[in-house]
C-alpha cells in the first residue's frame, strides 16, 4: 500500500491501495476507484482505501484537486458535479480505465466515494465500465431516474440526522426500483453526514459540515462497510470469477 508513480492507475499525486497476496486470494484482484470528499486526499481517504485493499481490492484514489488545496479546488468540482461533464469525469474515467488495464486487476472495477466523491459514484453508476457502485452519502442529482437508467448495482448509505440529504435514501430506493436497478440502500437514523469518515476539525470546511449535522458513528461506519464489502463481493468480486 503506497502512494505510485505517475504512471500508476491513481496518477502522480494519487495513492494505490495494494492488497497483500493470501494462499486464497493470490491476485489479481478486482478493481475500485475511490473518490475522494471535498476535503481532498488526505489520510482518511487513504484509510478507507487501505481498508478496501485489506479485503482484498485494488484501490486507486486520484487526487482530483491535482495536489493544490481543497479551497482553491473544490467549488469548480462541484460545479462539475452538478453539471455532470468535465476534466474530472474525464480524469475519473481514465483512472478506471488504466486500473482495469493493469496486470494486478481483473479486468472488472467498481467505484466507491464519499460525500462529494458519493455525488460523482452515483452519477458514474449509471455510465459505461463500472461493475458496481458504493455511495456514501453523496449529493443526489436532480435527474435522479435518468441517472439510474441502467445504472451497475448500487450499495448506498445515509445518515438519518444529515439535515442536508434528508430522504435521500428514500429517494434512491425508490428510483433504483423503478430503473430496475440491483440496491443496498440503507439509513442510519442515528448518524449524521460523513458518518464513516474521521474528519480532521482543524479543516476550514469542517463548521460547513458540522452545520450538516457531520460526525463519525462507529457502529453505524462499522455496518455499513460490512454492507460494502458483501455488496462488492457478490457484484464485483464473484462475478469476475
Amino acid at each position: 500500500m503506497t502512494t505510485p508513480h505517475p504512471a500508476s492507475p491513481a496518477g502522480a499525486h494519487g495513492y494505490l491501495a495494494v492488497p497483500v497476496p493470501t494462499s486464497d486470494r493470490p491476485g489479481p484482484w478486482p478493481g475500485v476507484v475511490l473518490v475522494h470528499d471535498a476535503f481532498g486526499l488526505g489520510d482518511d481517504m487513504r484509510e478507507q482505501a487501505d481498508w478496501l485493499a485489506a479485503a482484498g481490492y485494488l484501490v486507486a484514489v486520484p487526487d482530483l484537486f491535482g495536489g493544490r488545496g481543497a479551497v482553491r479546488c473544490v467549488k469548480g468540482t462541484f460545479t462539475q458535479l452538478t453539471a455532470q461533464r468535465g476534466p474530472v469525469f474525464d480524469r475519473l474515467d481514465a483512472v478506471r480505465a488504466r486500473l482495469a488495464a493493469d496486470p494486478a486487476c481483473t479486468g472488472r472495477v467498481g467505484v466507491i466515494g464519499y460525500c462529494m466523491g458519493g455525488g460523482f459514484a452515483l452519477v458514474l453508476a449509471g455510465r459505461p465500465g463500472w461493475s458496481a457502485a458504493g455511495v456514501n452519502y453523496g449529493i443526489l442529482p436532480a435527474d435522479l431516474a435518468a441517472v439510474l437508467d441502467g445504472a451497475c448495482p448500487i450499495v448506498a448509505s445515509f445518515g438519518g440526522r444529515d439535515r442536508a440529504l434528508e430522504h435521500a435514501a428514500e429517494r434512491v430506493a425508490d428510483a433504483a426500483e423503478q430503473a430496475g436497478v440491483v440496491v443496498d440502500v440503507r439509513e442510519y437514523p442515528r448518524a449524521g453526514h460523513a458518518f464513516i469518515n474521521r474528519i480532521a476539525i482543524a479543516s476550514p470546511l469542517s463548521p460547513l459540515l458540522r452545520l450538516a449535522g457531520a460526525g463519525y458513528d462507529h457502529a453505524a461506519a462499522a455496518d455499513a462497510k460490512r454492507r460494502i464489502l458483501a455488496f462488492f463481493d457478490t457484484h464485483l468480486r464473484a462475478a469476475a470469477g
